[in-house]
């Protein structure tokens, strides 16, 4: 018997999942799957991502377990908005080896005609990861053409001077940050190095 899990969102809290739950049990029963769990994310938008959502959080962490053989779900939507959030699902889905069952738009991953369309999400990935890619690409190329300085900026001598005087002092990071007109991670950054010198001596020592 196919172990199965269905997954239920709705956008609103004045919408509630009774009709999506009824729907897939009467599938799941015509079918003779078994419904192992049933994961809810209610009122919550499907482009929220995975760690807002704490019923896809925890199917997916199933279907990394491989507890079940399925997943169902109302419609393509149900699982997200976004391309990349969608496609990542669908991809985590596949390399598990659990299928999909998507009522709405009558597609089952089982059967042959579902399986190409599976296959066919790796491609989808890999186009949406390439368009990436090259937009990073190019925006790094202007950037480097204009003139540019790619990477983390130098910090003056005297600046970390400063930072390290007023740390001394006794003075607090967010102080310190207002202080000398330098961002938190800067000051963070100078401290920790400042930190790490002595330990560096000992041990040339």
């Amino acid at each position: 018997m196919k172990r199965v899990a269905i997954y239920l969102r709705v956008s609103t809290s004045k919408q509630d999942t009774d009709n999506q739950r009824r729907e897939l049990e009467a599938v799941a029963a015509r079918s003779g799957w078994l419904v192992e769990r049933v994961y809810e994310d209610a009122g919550i938008s499907g482009a929220k991502g995975r760690d807002k959502r704490s019923g896809l959080d925890a199917m997916l962490k199933a279907v990394n377990a491989k507890e079940f053989d399925m997943v169902a779900a109302w419609s393509v939507d149900r699982l997200g908005r976004s391309l990349t959030d969608l496609l990542g699902i669908l991809q985590g889905l596949h390399d598990k080896g659990v299928d999909l069952f998507l009522h709405q738009q009558g597609l089952d991953t089982s059967t042959t005609a579902g399986k190409a369309m599976f296959q066919m999400l790796g491609v989808f990935a890999e186009f949406e990861r390439g368009i990436i890619r090259e937009r990073v690409n190019a925006g790094l190329a202007r950037a480097t053409a204009k003139g540019t300085k790619l990477g983390r900026r130098t910090v003056k001598a005297s600046v970390e001077a400063r930072i390290r005087e007023l740390k001394a002092e006794g003075m607090g990071i967010l102080k310190i940050d207002r202080t000398v007109g330098v961002g938190t991670s800067v000051v963070q950054r100078v401290v920790a190095a400042e930190c790490r010198r002595p330990f560096a001596t000992a041990i040339l020592r």
